[in-house]
């Protein structure tokens, strides 16, 4: 109960010291710049009785006058003066800009000059007053963030003292809140350094001197106590004069100095003993601070006052410097270890120079340009100061970029070009598409840049919710972690990144995260986002000399992850992506394949009628290349017959279909196909052009007139069947009856000429009954192996005489090594010589007989004549039974049958074979013959 009352009141206290202390300043400033304080530009001293003019400003009042160094002032308006106070009052009473009489004796000589008073200089009161606001900023907000931190309680009564000490300044009206002003700020001046020393004893840990003598801390009061006491015994009891002042002064600098100095060495002592690299990490910052802070102060400051010289616009700047304390402290409470201390401890030197340079030249540059104005601008007039102040402003900002960027070279060296192009490297990442390259790319452009001793990516899978170690450096090989920890929200989240200070002791996390974090041995995880979703995790451990990264280093990979975010989003898309390229040409290969494959012609117009598809079949088919059709219209390519039917039923939705569609070719032949046209669809069912499918049926027609002509055949040989034996024994009976009346009747001529031709007419009869048979015949043939070219040798020995009688020349091709056949040689001696008579009753006047023998795919004969040919329409029907174009012969010819071609068809079927005629009237005829081989031939038996 008792320490929350002493909390209670702590808090109550500070709120009601704080709130006294900006009201203070806020009405001290407004005081300030409402009352001008007069100055005379010199500084009175009083030595041996006399008040003498120890210091002149250059350039001021009282040097414009002609006032020396020496002087000794006996009046000012007419007012006897003898000490610096008098002097000061006159001057008050004279007011801002007016006239002062001063009376002076130089060496014996009296003299009278005139000083005209200017406004006091007090602009370092606002610098000051800027050092007063961050100091209590910073400590507000530890104490505010951290109230419970070791220190943070002690480090803000430090913050808010400081505040007092440079934020009350008295303005020289000496009325009872000037007395206030100038005392608290005196006890503030004499608290400060007291108070810093106590801090650096106590922060981060009390040292062992303060634990052992409880004294010592008291003991540091001591000296700010006495000079309090003696600087209020000087005002009550002794006659204040300027000399005495500024002795107590240089004690007061003196004391302040060795105090911080006295800090900064328990410091520095501290850190050369600390142990753990955390606890070196916060130490090495605090102390390069406080030794930074303190050191341009008092080597610019404190020891020129010290010995006696007077405060210039440089050493009034250097006051700048003690800034930095507030800075590094206040992040060394906050998060207790000093990760940000080099950027603050960085930053707020570059702003410190950054100022001290511009109030270096400030008053150079207004003048500069204000004289350049004037001069070239007579009439601009204030304008010309008003120009001068904004190019000042401006300045500020680049001169302090240059001073960042050469205390970035400075403190970083090496790494500072790699820092500097890091962010660009992220830019570049997401140029890479190959995820493995761009993740070893980053490991390595990362553990170079930051100097770090391990480093790891993270890769979560689609939801997120369970994450892998995929690229790592300086990490042994390790399996079977849990990575669980990295996929729960944690309170660090909004921090940015999850920070383990100790791998080791790691009490909020379950035993196997403990064990992961802890084999891993990496300090950051900084998670990389995409489309406001965790996708990887880049884990970091220390620097090489074992030193935590900066807050510079983490911002930088925080801003970092998001390129790599992106990039890891991206290669994984181009990866899936790639996958699914793959699949698409896979199908489309696959389907092209089957559409390539499949025996018919295939083609794919658009809704222009250009052809987009044109498959190998269609190119076999149709006789065109498929580079010389896609692209072209329709109507470029195909008859206008085709055309025609297409934009007819085109305009028609669903399927349509031409059956046996005659189709010209460019070659010249006619095709019979059957046709299918069929709108081209998308997955939504949009129309994107038309689908024709044609299938070639030429040859399944021919074989179809072939069956029809079989057919035929078998019902003509069933009847022949039956005519030949009814007919044979009428025929049998005339033929004997009339040979014997022509025995009887050999005495008179002319009967015996009329029984004769009865007698050649049944012979007739009787081969064409026979003919029949043959026809007929449905008993089984024995078929062994042949050769052709024996059978064609042998059949055309029989017809030489008759071929030569009628002048018809022989030529045959007859192939080597042509491969024997399963067939009868008397049924092929047949068909070969139904053939080669039917040529020589072509060739009425003579001509060539051309017989050729060829081995390919199957064993083939061909058999061409120069004769008359046979007329188109009479194609078809040749192998019908009774047809005959030799309805009125020549001379020497006999009249036709109509058998002979239907026999040849039938014993060609009888051995598996086929019979192919090509003729032109007026061009011959060729027969062409197939035979299977024997290898590829089956058993027949007909």
């Amino acid at each position: 109960m008792n320490r929350e009352f002493e909390a209670r009141f702590t808090a109550i206290l500070l709120t009601l010291l704080t709130a006294a202390a900006v009201l203070f300043a806020g009405f001290n400033y407004k005081i300030e710049h409402q009352f001008a304080v007069p100055d005379d530009g010199a500084w009175w001293m009083e030595k041996n009785g006399r008040l003498v003019a120890d210091r002149l400003e250059p350039n001021g009042p009282a040097e414009r006058a002609g006032i020396r160094r020496g002087d000794n002032v006996v009046s000012v308006n007419g007012h006897a003066v003898d000490t610096s106070a008098s002097v000061t009052r006159q001057i008050y009473y004279s007011g801002v800009w007016s006239k002062a009489t001063y009376s002076l004796i130089r060496g014996a000589v009296p003299l009278d000059v005139v000083v005209v008073l200017v406004p006091s200089e007090r602009s370092m009161n606002d610098w000051l007053r800027l050092i007063a606001l961050i100091y209590l900023g910073i400590g507000l907000y530890v104490l505010l963030r951290r109230w419970t931190a070791v220190g943070s309680t002690h480090f803000y009564i430090f913050c808010l003292v400081s505040f007092v000490f440079y934020a009350l300044h008295y303005t020289g009206k000496f009325n009872a809140f000037d007395w206030i002003v100038l005392w608290a700020n005196e006890v503030a001046w004499l608290l400060q350094p007291a108070l810093f020393l106590h801090f650096t004893l106590t922060f981060p840990e009390r040292r062992e001197i303060v634990s052992k003598h409880r004294w010592s801390i008291p003991l540091l009061y001591l000296p700010g106590a006495v000079l309090l006491g003696i600087q209020l015994l000087v005002f009550e009891y002794l006659k204040a004069s300027n000399s005495l002042l500024f002795d107590l002064n240089r004690v007061h600098w003196a004391y302040l100095t060795i105090f911080f100095f006295s800090a900064a060495g328990i410091l520095f002592k501290n850190y050369r003993q600390a142990t753990t690299p955390i606890l070196r990490q916060q130490l090495k910052w605090i102390t390069r601070g406080t030794i930074l802070a303190i050191t341009p102060f008092t080597l610019f400051y404190v020891l020129p006052y010290l010995l006696g010289v007077m405060p210039s616009p440089l050493m009034k700047v250097s006051v700048l410097s003690l800034g930095l304390l507030p800075l590094t402290f206040g992040y060394a409470i906050f998060r207790y270890r000093l990760m940000d201390v080099d950027l603050i401890f960085k930053r707020g030197m570059a702003y410190t120079l950054a100022a001290a340079a511009i109030v270096g030249v400030y008053f150079a540059g207004v003048a500069a340009v204000a004289e350049l104005v004037h001069t070239r601008v007579p009439s601009s007039g204030p304008y010309g100061l008003i120009l001068a102040v904004v190019v000042t402003a401006l300045l500020f900002d680049p001169v302090r970029k240059w001073i960042q960027e050469k205390l970035d070279q400075f403190f970083f060296r090496t790494g500072y070009d790699y820092r500097r192009t890091l962010i660009e490297f992220g830019r570049e990442l997401s140029s890479e598409t190959d995820l493995d390259k761009m993740l070893s790319s980053l490991v390595d452009r990362v553990a170079r840049t930051l100097l770090v001793d391990r480093i790891a990516i993270f890769l979560g899978n689609s939801d997120s919710s369970r994450f892998e170690l995929s690229k790592s450096f300086g990490i042994a090989h390790v399996t079977g972690l849990d990575l669980s920890f990295l996929a729960k929200p944690r309170i660090e989240d909004a921090a940015g990144h999850i920070f383990f200070e100790n791998t080791h002791q790691l009490p909020r996390e379950n035993a196997a995260a403990q064990e992961a974090i802890a084999r891993l041995d990496l300090n950051y995880y900084i998670p990389c986002h995409a489309r406001q979703k965790t996708i990887a995790f880049l884990g970091l451990g220390k620097t090489m000399q074992g030193d935590f990264l900066s807050s510079e280093d983490v911002e930088l990979l925080q801003a970092l992850a998001g390129y790599i975010g992106i990039a890891i989003q991206n290669g994984r898309l181009y990866a899936s992506l790639e996958q699914k390229v793959s699949e698409y040409e896979r199908l489309k290969d696959f389907n092209e394949n089957i559409v390539e494959s499949i025996n018919v012609g295939v083609m794919a117009v658009d809704l222009q009628d250009r052809i987009e598809s044109w498959n190998s079949q269609m190119e076999v088919m149709y006789a065109q290349p498929r580079w010389q059709v896609v692209g072209r219209s329709l109507s470029e390519v195909f008859p206008a017959a085709f055309v025609e039917e297409f934009y007819r039923v085109r305009q028609n939705p669903g399927i349509h279909n031409l059956y046996k569609f005659r189709l010209a070719t460019p070659t010249g032949e006619s095709r019979i196909v059957n046709v299918a046209m069929a709108p081209l669809v998308t997955r939504k069912f949009n129309v994107v052009g038309r689908l024709v499918i044609m299938d070639d049926i030429t040859e399944r027609i021919e074989l179809e007139v072939q069956l029809t002509q079989a057919d035929k055949l078998s019902s003509i040989g069933l009847l022949a069947a039956g005519v030949a034996h009814e007919v044979n024994t009428p025929l049998a009976v005339i033929s004997s009856y009339t040979q014997m009346l022509a025995k009887q009747l050999q005495s008179d001529p002319q009967k015996a000429g009329v029984l004769e031709k009865i007698t050649k007419q049944t012979f007739r009869a009787s081969e064409i009954v026979n003919n029949l048979l043959n026809f007929s015949r449905t008993t089984g043939t024995e078929l062994t192996e042949v050769s052709l070219n024996k059978v064609i040798a042998d059949t055309l020995a029989l017809l030489e005489h008759q071929l030569k009688v009628a002048h018809i020349k022989v030529q045959t091709e007859l192939c080597e090594n042509l491969p024997l056949i399963q067939g009868n040689a008397g049924r092929l001696q047949q068909v070969f010589l139904n053939l080669f008579l039917n040529a020589k009753d072509a060739m009425a006047g003579g001509g060539v007989l051309n017989v050729s023998t060829l081995n390919g795919e199957f064993v083939s004969v061909r058999v061409s004549d120069t004769g008359s040919g046979i007329a188109q329409e009479h194609i078809h029907r040749i192998y019908d039974p009774f047809f005959t174009t030799k309805t009125s012969p020549a001379d020497g010819q006999n009249r036709g049958t109509g058998l002979g071609l239907s026999v040849t068809y039938g014993i060609i079927q009888e051995h598996a074979g086929n019979i192919r005629v090509e003729s032109r009237p007026g061009e011959g005829t060729t027969f062409t013959l197939d035979f299977p081989l024997i290898s590829t031939r089956k058993a027949i038996h007909v």
